[in-house]
């Protein structure tokens, strides 16, 4: 293969509330049986990438049980694999990864010593679906010496949270501003580059030696008028979920036909790791609308446009409308829940309620579930 694949998932955002407490973002679940860094490391799968490097950092340990093995994406089995890096204390260094080009730097070893002459970097937070090939083939199309793949939003969406881009109409970057103070386009970075090996060695050895940590401000801001930056657009579905309104929004765009339609039914697929679980079962007075539920899920009561992760139990006579309810929940009788995410592996006591009403509110409870 002509790429090697690195996958930034170590971050941690404030902007998740709780939700970020006991997980890195890059596994947070999506659409009912996913988890975030799946998308990234489908696309690199279905690419043909046969070796990927995941650098983790932040809370990694629920990310590191999801990469326990790499036969799920179907990586390199005798050359390449998946490769998980966290930060390790050497005779030189005994920092955290301090940016995303100190990342990168502290992991060289793993680059120097691959032959593909060409880096894929994403970031692990991002649901969608991309041909890595055409994006290679604009690259080397273009002389390009580092291609950023863009996209446009629509202008109701709030663009400050990304860098913007502005190109000319060879697509070549002019301007790039990193989370502005205030948006002057509507075209964003979407986090995911194409580079040559031995340039990106090169680059991030010249920020080390600088005490340079970030790739966007000190690589792509300070090289857009010396290096030939390029930008490729996507026309497709793409989500970032660092955010609790757009981890919330990117959920419920999984209830509509055709966003439901492109990721699971559309060639290429998206894999996960498996459970070996049951069915849902829907119990006599059970009513679901507009839902997605999964599997080992029990249903006993009324379930309105929400989405449910594995393994979740609905009591009797409850209510749940516009939410999200992650794994593993126990939701007791006659419990009312709206506009609400529900924390992973909570039981929430019979006759409670919550409703977000200016907002996502998070559910946190800490009951124990079985009483002696």
């Amino acid at each position: 293969m002509r790429a090697v694949g690195i996958i930034l998932a170590g971050g941690n955002s404030h902007r998740m509330k709780e939700l970020s407490h006991k997980r890195a973002i890059s596994a947070m679940p999506v659409g009912g049986s996913y988890r975030a860094i799946d998308f990234s490391l489908s696309s690199m799968s279905n690419a043909s990438v046969q070796k990927v490097a995941v650098l983790t950092q932040y809370n990694s340990r629920s990310l590191h049980e999801h990469l326990n093995s790499s036969k799920w994406w179907n990586f390199g089995r005798k050359q390449g694999g998946l490769f998980v890096f966290t930060p390790t204390i050497t005779t030189d260094n005994s920092a955290w990864y301090r940016g995303t080009a100190d990342a990168l730097y502290q992991n060289l070893d793993f680059l120097k010593r691959c032959h593909e002459p060409y880096v894929i970097i994403a970031s692990g937070d991002c649901v969608y679906k991309l041909d890595y090939n055409k994006v290679l083939e604009y690259h080397i199309q273009k002389k390009a010496d580092i291609t950023v793949v863009c996209k446009e939003m629509p202008p109701t969406e709030d663009v400050t949270r990304f860098g913007l881009v502005k190109m000319n109409e060879d697509s070549r970057i002019e301007e790039f501003d990193e989370k502005p103070m205030v948006s002057t386009s509507n075209t964003i970075s979407t986090g995911i580059y194409v580079i040559r090996r031995r340039q990106l060695i090169e680059l991030v050895e010249r920020c080390a030696q600088e005490e340079r940590y970030d790739f966007v401000r000190d690589i792509l801001i300070r090289y857009k008028n010396l290096k030939r930056i390029y930008g490729y657009k996507i026309q497709d579905y793409w989500s970032n979920i660092a955010t609790v309104e757009s981890y919330y929004q990117t959920n419920m765009d999984f209830l509509k036909p055709e966003v439901r339609d492109y990721f699971f039914r559309q060639h290429p697929d998206v894999y996960s790791k498996v459970d070996d679980l049951p069915p849902a079962k829907y119990n006599p007075g059970a009513e679901v609308k507009n839902s997605l539920v999964s599997s080992g899920c029990i249903i006993n009561g009324r379930v309105e446009n929400s989405v449910l992760f594995k393994t979740v139990f609905v009591g009797e006579n409850c209510v749940i409308k516009n939410s999200i309810i992650l794994n593993d929940v126990h939701l007791g009788d006659n419990t009312y829940i709206e506009n609400c995410i529900v924390e992973s592996r909570d039981t929430i006591r019979a006759n409670s309620h919550y409703v977000g009403e200016d907002g996502i509110k998070i559910v946190l409870e800490k009951n124990e579930r079985y009483v002696l």
